[in-house]
């Protein structure tokens, strides 16, 4: 007999959402990971009082499954927005403030009139969005055939739409900035910023992956249990041996890989965030920056515009992203002073957070979802089986739990 019915190995947002499911329904669960704390690739640290979350990350209002997750009250994460838009310093050296019309009907005159894109490009990428938010997220999912460039090709978004406004946006989120990513994805990411809020936790990125845990039964999440070997019906750890009527694997790809021998796994895409302490905040604004000229940053923004939770009172914590492995700090440090148009070389660098396993890459030709059943009481979750979001890996969490209830007779 089976000493549990369901064995999770990683306590990640995917873990945690198949856990939940699972044991909401009754079934013995048991949740291990490695780590001192749940939560995977989510954490949050706190030096000299403060909150740094590990990597640049934001959650989105719109995502279903977040509210699906947390039984529509996200009031409990104590959610801290940034404001709906972005600044971007163009190559003329001015600033130019983009904001969602639909959020700030104020500053639609602003954002149309504004010299950065020829108006031409904006009725062009206002027409894009419309189609993108008419179109049912089933029908979107089916547009896997072609890359994000081919999308924005298509609909005549070319030129300085793209170079100056969609590609520096896109990157930080996609991870990569040849926009070779999926056209389906891509579309579902602009259709999440269109109708959701980003926002963060007073807490920290972090909270999110805590209150999953926390709700969870008593026992069931048993962290330090490094997980070393697989098998239908066994679990290995480094001290002892499980069995389970089905086991899930919902840990990072590469450990998925290593765990599941022949798993197809996507290739990891690199981040590097930098946490700076100004002792003035650059702007007042929650606004992510952005930079048309096409430098090393990413993205970067004053994280205590919205949450002042992040530092100790009275202080400000910028956070700047790059793509790829991390660089010389001074030049981040340079292109700051360059973006936000202030001087940087008092800003004191609080850490370097470089995450090489950050995202999945999701190319063109990819669905949107993998299969979550294995076989042989063998089922796998994570972002790599639906897509590289937090929206995807509590998606991939429902479905894996779903599985294992169908193969168990519910």
């Amino acid at each position: 007999m089976a000493a549990h019915d369901v064995i999770v190995v990683g306590a990640g947002l995917a873990g945690l959402r198949a856990a939940q499911v699972l044991t909401r329904r009754g079934v013995d669960v048991v949740v291990l990971d490695g780590a001192d704390r749940a939560g995977g690739r989510i954490a949050t640290d706190v030096v000299d009082g403060f909150r740094l979350d590990r990597g640049f990350q934001v959650l989105n209002t719109s995502y279903p499954a977040l509210r699906a997750a947390f039984g529509g009250r996200l009031g409990p994460l104590r959610l801290r927005t940034f404001e709906s838009g972005a600044a971007i310093r163009g190559g003329d050296g001015r600033l130019h403030t983009f904001s969602n019309p639909a959020r700030r009907p104020s500053q639609a005159w602003a954002t149309a009139t504004d010299s950065l894109l020829p108006v031409w490009d904006k009725a062009k990428l206002v027409a894009w969005t419309a189609r993108v938010l008419a179109s049912p997220p089933a029908r979107t999912a089916q547009l896997i055939d072609r890359s994000a460039a081919q999308e924005f090709a298509a609909a005549g978004l070319d030129g300085p739409v793209v170079e100056r406004f969609l590609r520096p946006f896109l990157s930080g989120v996609l991870g990569e900035s040849a926009l070779t990513t999926s056209s389906a994805y891509v579309r579902l990411v602009w259709r999440s910023f269109a109708l959701g809020t980003v926002a963060v936790p007073g807490g920290g990125m972090g909270a999110l992956p805590a209150r999953l845990a926390a709700a969870l039964p008593a026992g069931t999440l048993r962290l330090g249990r490094s997980v070393t070997g697989v098998r239908a019906g066994v679990v290995h750890t480094s001290d002892e041996e499980l069995t389970a009527r089905a086991v899930v694997v919902a840990t990072d790809p590469v450990t998925a890989g290593r765990l599941l021998p022949g798993l197809a796994t996507p290739d990891m895409l690199a981040l590097t965030t930098y946490y700076h302490v100004p002792p003035v905040a650059p702007t007042r604004s929650p606004l992510l920056h952005l930079d048309a000229a096409g430098g090393p940053v990413a993205n970067t923004v004053v994280l205590t515009a919205a949450a002042t939770e992040y530092a100790p009172a009275g202080q400000a914590l910028v956070s700047s992203t790059l793509l790829g492995p991390a660089i010389d700090e001074t030049v981040v440090r340079r292109e700051l002073a360059r973006i936000y148009g202030v001087p940087t070389d008092d800003w004191a660098h609080l850490r370097t957070s470089e995450i090489r396993e950050a995202l999945p890459a999701f190319p063109a030709g990819r669905p949107l979802r993998s299969d979550v059943a294995l076989g042989d009481g063998l089922f796998v979750a994570g972002d790599h089986r639906d897509t590289p979001s937090q929206q995807g890996a509590l998606v991939s969490g429902r479905r894996a739990a779903e599985a294992v209830l169908a193969a168990l007779g519910g």
